[in-house]
């Protein structure tokens, strides 16, 4: 779902972004991609394994100098920094601490001790520009959790996309962009796949330019 993410996050007019919680750096990339070359990408990363892997494949990418990675903590970072971002996206961990998975490192990025989600969002308020968006890819239910933490602490959800596997299904992802700034919520629904199994024509439509064969 990181890859949904990616090619839907709102791009049009942003002039800095930072990814929270980067990962492998898959978001970054494809944020860069989508943005022309003034624009500059801060990808944040707490995990070294992690923040090392996403280095070398911003080296290896066609835009090593729009990308700069950084192995800190976000809540530190926050306090620190002094810059402001036009948008700001995160796949942030959800499961609660105590939800075993296969390893420790993923473990360690599902897991909500490693950034709690009310730590995310104070964080994103600090760095977030007047009229940004704060863009996030939650389990359908955690986000309900996570727009209602939003709501208490001041953001506006103004954009939100459920997903599911196909269209006759509960969606299982939803992705939300957060404002600081009140306005219209749109609200759409996404099925990946037609009942033939095939990838939608919506689903083509919004991945299309990091496909090699659509």
């Amino acid at each position: 779902m990181p890859f949904c993410f990616g090619a839907w996050a709102p791009v049009a007019g942003v002039k800095r972004i930072l990814d929270i919680g980067s990962g492998s750096g898959l978001i970054a990339l494809m944020l860069a991609q989508r943005t022309p070359s003034p624009v500059n990408i801060d990808a944040v990363e707490l995990e070294p394994q992690a923040a090392l892997q996403a280095q070398e494949n911003v080296q290896q990418s066609p835009w090593p100098e729009r990308i700069q990675i950084h192995q800190r903590d976000i809540a530190d970072w926050a306090e620190q920094c002094d810059k402001r971002y036009s948008l700001i996206v995160s796949n942030p961990p959800y499961f609660a601490p105590g939800v075993a998975c296969s390893t420790a490192a993923r473990d360690s990025a599902r897991a909500t001790a490693s950034l709690d989600h009310q730590t995310l969002l104070r964080s994103a308020a600090l760095l977030i520009e007047e009229e940004g968006m704060f863009c996030v890819v939650l389990p359908t239910a955690t986000g309900q959790e996570f727009i209602a933490l939003a709501q208490a602490d001041g953001w506006h959800l103004r954009f939100r996309l459920d997903v599911a596997e196909y269209a006759h299904r509960p969606p299982h992802r939803v992705l939300l962009g957060l404002s600081p700034q009140a306005g219209e919520t749109l609200l759409e629904r996404l099925a990946i796949r037609t009942p033939d199994t095939r990838y939608s024509a919506e689903w083509c439509s919004l991945t299309r330019e990091f496909y090699l064969f659509m």
